[in-house]
Order: C-alpha cells, then structure tokens, then sequence
C-alpha cells in the first residue's frame, strides 16, 4: 500500500510528472507546469519582450512562440490586441515599445480588414517619436506590402501633429533601421496642411540651400529649431553651440559629435534634457565634469530624478532607471572605453527614482513571504533586451517594491533548495542586485518556499514567487505544496506568480482563485500584487 502511495498521490506529485487530473504541459525544463492563455502571453511579451532569450530557449525560437500567440489573439479579437497594446504603451508599463509596435505592425499586416484599420488609427498613440516611427515601418515589411491605407496611416503621422513638434522630432530623430524622414515622406506623400508643415517637408525631403542659409533666425518657432540645427553644423565655437540651445532649444541630438565632449556644451544641454535623455548620458556628464560631489548641476540632476510627478509625466518605466544604475555604478561603459568615478548622490537619487517610477503602492498589512528564485535559469537571457538585468537580478529589484512598502515581510530566495539571502529594504537597490548578483546556481524547485515556511512555522498571508516557472527538481508541485500549507496551518495562504520572462508556463494553478499570474515588470504589479493579497 505504501508504494502505491508514492505511486500515485493527489497531495505529491513529483515535478516532472503532470499532477492528476491538471492540463499541465511539459515547460521547457522538462518539469510540468499550467500554460498561460494567449492573451497573458501577449502581455508577457509586450511588457517583457523576447531579445534576450531564456536559459532553455533561444530569442529567435521564444519571438515565434510569442508572435504565435499574438497571431491567434489577432484571430480571435483583433481589435482587443489593439486596444492592449495602446494601453500598454500610452501608460507607460512596458520598458520599451519595440513590442508593442511589433505587434501593431502584425496587426496592420495579419489582422482581418477592421483590426487592420483599427491598428492604422492607433499608429500615431503607439509611434510617438520619430524613431518609433521609423521601428514600426521596419516591422510592417516583414508582414504586408505599403497599401495606400498605410501610406495614409504614416502621413497622418506628419500631419497631425503642430509644425513646432514636428520640427523638434525630425532633428532630435533623424533615422533608424535604415528609414529616414526623407524615406518616410517620399513614400507617403502626406498633402501639407499649412505653409510651414510644406516648408518642413521640403527641408526633410531636399533639404536648405546652406550656402543662402539666412543670418537671422526665421520668426516661425518651427522653422527657428530647423534654422538653428543648421548653424549648429556650421558652429565654430563652444560659445556659438551654446548660443544655439540656449536660444532654441536644441536637443542634444542635433548637436555635431565633435561639440558633445566639452563639458560647457552640457551644462547647456542639462536644464533641456528629458528625464529619458538624462538617464542615458549620466555617465557622459560624469566623465565630462558636469556632474561632481556636491556641484549645482548634481543636485539639479538629483532633484529630477526623483521627482514623481516627473517621472509618470516623461514615462520613464522602472527598468529604464535600474538600467543606468546597473551601468552607472560600475564606471565603466559595456562599449567603448568610457569611464568615469560615479557620485554617490547620483546613486542614490537612482535607488530613489526607482521606486517612485511604479504606480503607488499601498501596504496589505498581511504577512508576506516574498520568494526569489536564484536557480540557474533565471541567471540566463535579459529582460527587456537590457544587458545585465537578468531574470535574476530583475525579480531582485522588483521584490524590493513590495518589501519597501510591507512591514511584515521576508524575503527569502530558492533554487532546489533554500538559500541565504542577505537583501532587505534597507539596502540601496545597487547593493541588493550585487547580493544576488554572485550566489551560485542550482536546479529550479517553485515548491521550496511554502515547504519551507511550514518546515519553520512561518506564518504567511501569502507567498510572492518571482521566477521563470521552469521548474522540474522537486517531489511536490508548488501548488499541491501551497494546497498542504493552508491545510496543516489553517491559513488561506494565497500565491502571487510573478513571470519573469515571455515564456508559455506558470507555477498559478488557474483553477484556484487564490493563486494569481502577474507578468513581472509591468509598473502596474505592485499595485495588483497588493490589491490581490488584500481581496
């Protein structure tokens, strides 16, 4: 009788067997887990996106399964899919937009005639620069052919935007992937609606005459930006740079390579600078001298940078700023020869932006196992297609959201066993990633955290696991193990699965409306892991 228990049991299942009477499916560990539905899927890869692979899948072989999905999402509701990925996009929860212009692209080339439209009339809210332009163009040509709907749809974008924007998105833009704005307006053939919209393409298009270029500035705003990014080819003196965006704004990349490595250039640029351009040249005006321990321009950059209501106003996402503190602390560029000695001030004031780059959190008040999985899986690929943010490391930063917010809170990490980790929301987030950074690897077991709290009389509310969900090592699926720690302990414990690639499993049984699947890194899952925890 005792073998045949161990044979077959409702209660202990091993991990590379399905549990009885489940759907589950093989992941790609060789363990079994649920998978998700399409429409998780196309949430995993709008937020998290496919470049980087995984341990066990390559990017090319995880971007078909993910477009996949999408295609029989467009199948099924076409103009949802759309609707998704302009929410998505517009709020900002997604690191970067490439896969939600992707998916627009598939959806103007492989949706039925309404999502086709439908897709075509979003453009314009998902391509909000030139270079999102210019992305989704590149994405269109791998699905249909330029119909006079889609030229439409792209001069529109030139049309319906003031000629003063237009003007600073085509020198601040001026090409990627190949395209052009002289590309863009040659094929579209937009019909100019004002004079200056007329004089804008015309310069795009042919360009000016330099030689007759005017000494005087244009009085049109506009045209002043056009203007003033020809002087600025023509410049002869940091002072005459300087002159030029102080003048007209000028963003920095209009500005002629040579006049970027002087110092005073910056410090003209600064007050002008986006929150995203900021992030991404820290370590230039580092290393040029514009940012130094207790200069003006430090606590300039700093008080930005962690400004709230700057942040949600220039959408920078969360991983945008874990991004430059991964690369700002070590001093040293991961191209080029770059280096600089980083402030500690600027350090700071990116551990404090990181938080407040998320929705507001309200605390659950309940006691919270958060549990990070370090095995060797999550130690392969990027999220995001951001070199050095590892699944790993990410659900590391991610944690500390939630345990910055709790008071009743632990966190613990897992591979086929525990083990020690020494991060706590005390920490600054760099030294946090550092913790996880350098632990050895280990097989995955998603059960260990609730076998675990019951081996040690831990008393949870609810269990947070951050991982892959390729799990295979253990005896009991993490959800049977869940199901014996609410029985032995009389604790409804829920379980929040925090996905932390675009891959097609989760550890969330989705018959039990006490387990969740949330996709990691979307600013909105703090808020919902909260929301749900709380009922």
């Amino acid at each position: 009788m005792t073998k045949l228990r161990q044979l077959f049991s409702m209660r202990q299942t091993p991990q590379n067997q399905p549990m009885p009477g489940s759907n589950q499916v093989a992941n790609s560990a060789g363990g079994y887990a649920w998978a998700v539905d399409d429409w998780i899927q196309l949430d995993r890869f709008l937020v998290l996106g496919s470049e980087g692979g995984t341990f066990y899948i390559q990017p090319q072989k995880l971007t078909r399964e993910n477009a996949e999905a999408v295609l029989r999402c467009l199948q099924t509701d076409g103009r949802r899919v759309v609707a998704r990925v302009v929410e998505i996009s517009e709020n900002g929860r997604a690191p970067r937009n490439d896969p939600a212009l992707f998916v627009l692209a598939m959806a103007t080339g492989l949706g039925d005639e309404t999502t086709r439209q439908a897709a075509i009339a979003a453009m314009p809210r998902v391509a909000r620069t030139g270079t999102h332009l210019f992305h989704f163009m590149e994405f269109v040509e791998g699905f249909r052919g330029w119909g006079r709907a889609l030229r439409r749809g792209v001069a529109n974008w030139y049309t319906g935007m003031d000629a003063e924007r237009l003007a600073y998105q085509a020198v601040k833009y001026q090409q990627r992937d190949g395209w052009s704005h002289r590309d863009a307006l040659r094929l579209s053939h937009p019909q100019a609606p004002t004079a200056v919209h007329n004089q804008l393409f015309h310069w795009m298009t042919q360009g000016w005459d330099v030689a007759n270029l005017p000494t005087g500035a244009p009085d049109d705003r506009a045209l002043q930006t056009i203007w003033a990014f020809e002087q600025a080819k023509q410049a002869t003196s940091v002072g005459d740079v300087q002159r030029l965006v102080e003048g007209y704004g000028l963003p920095w990349e209009a500005i002629p390579t040579q006049w970027l490595a002087e110092a005073d250039v910056w410090r003209t640029l600064l007050p002008h600078l986006p929150l995203t351009a900021l992030l991404r040249n820290l370590a230039r005006l580092t290393a040029n001298g514009v940012l130094t321990p207790l200069g003006a321009e430090t606590a300039q950059v700093t008080a930005r940078l962690t400004d709230a209501e700057q942040l949600r106003r220039a959408r920078v996402h969360p991983v945008a700023v874990l991004a430059a503190l991964l690369t700002y602390r070590h001093g040293r560029g991961a191209r080029g020869g770059l280096t600089w000695n980083p402030v500690t001030a600027v350090v700071d004031a990116l551990d404090q932006a990181f938080y407040r780059a998320f929705q507001n959190v309200e605390a659950t008040g309940q006691r919270l196992v958060l549990a990070l999985d370090v095995s060797g899986s999550m130690s392969m690929g990027t999220v995001a297609g951001v070199p050095g943010l590892t699944p790993r490391v990410a659900s590391a930063a991610m944690a500390l959201v939630t345990a910055a917010t709790e008071q009743h809170v632990t966190v613990v990490g897992f591979s086929h066993q525990m083990v020690r980790l020494n991060i706590s929301p005390r920490q600054r987030l760099d030294d946090a990633v550092q913790a996880v950074s350098n632990l050895p690897f280990g097989a995955t077991d998603v059960a260990q955290p609730m076998l675990w709290a019951l081996a040690n009389g831990v008393q949870a509310d609810a269990f947070v696991v951050y991982t892959d969900s390729e799990t295979w090592y253990g005896n009991v699926h993490p959800a049977q193990a869940l199901q014996t720690y609410r029985q032995r302990t009389g604790i409804p414990a829920k379980l929040v699965v925090v996905g932390m690639v675009a891959n097609r499993f989760s550890v969330a049984d989705p018959n039990d409306a006490g387990m969740l699947d949330v996709v990691g890194f979307d600013t909105a899952v703090p808020s919902l892991i909260a929301d749900f925890i709380r009922g």
